[in-house]
């Protein structure tokens, strides 16, 4: 990825949208990110990211943002929703996004919904499952929409995030029964990998922090070329 590439970003607000976007100003990579509203503009302007306004579930706002005169190389979502939320966007968020991506002609789409999502709901105990089935359906619904778009994708499905910093013992797997922990700055960095490897398109992978599974399981890793 050169520095001339310009990614689109939803979900820079918090978590690992925002490490991701710390992660690509710091290589000097050109960012756009959507925001609802204003509250983390000026975090975001501090690291060089360009901020665009607009709500995921309004097609008309992600058009005006991602169909520009500056092409897009990757879209970047890592928008989510809470279980307690009335209108979730996991599903109609991340649709709105694909279709607005296919449209503007955009080279990839990097899609973070989490362990526990389609054929990985096994991984996930039963008092995890109870917890977040409802967001893990829209999810899965997102992922299967973005498959079946025509894009070229990349889906990485996060284990059990946390705020700390990054550790590097974090890695990608396409072992769908494998569970763990992982910081949220290690699922950027892989994300941001991801962009430009060729060996993780049209691929679902699984992120994990190798030193913090949740029950010691052999699998092989995936390695990004």
């Amino acid at each position: 990825m050169t520095s001339t590439s310009h990614i689109f970003l939803v979900g820079a607000s918090r978590g690992v949208g925002k490490e991701i976007a710390n992660y690509l100003s710091k290589q000097n990579i050109q960012v756009t990110a959507l925001l609802r509203n204003e509250t983390s503009r000026a975090e975001l302007e501090a690291m060089g990211v360009e901020v665009v306004l607009g709500d995921a579930l309004n097609i008309d706002d992600l058009e005006r943002a991602i169909i520009t005169d500056k092409p897009i190389h990757a879209v970047i979502s890592t928008l989510g929703g809470l279980p307690t939320d009335q209108e979730k966007p996991d599903y109609l968020g991340n649709k709105n996004i694909i279709d607005a991506a296919v449209k503007a002609g955009v080279q990839k789409f990097v899609l973070v919904t989490s362990i526990g999502t389609g054929n990985s709901v096994g991984a996930l105990s039963p008092q995890a499952l109870n917890a977040l089935q409802t967001v893990l359906v829209e999810k899965d619904k997102a992922e299967q929409h973005l498959i079946a778009s025509g894009l070229t994708y990349t889906i990485i499905r996060p284990g059990g995030l946390k705020s700390e910093p990054a550790t590097g013992n974090a890695v990608l797997t396409e072992d769908t029964s494998i569970v763990g922990s992982i910081h949220r700055a290690d699922v950027a960095e892989l994300v941001c990998r991801c962009l430009n490897a060729e060996s993780a398109n049209n691929k679902v992978l699984s992120a994990i922090d190798k030193n913090m599974l949740f029950t010691q399981t052999e699998f092989v890793e995936f390695k990004l070329d």
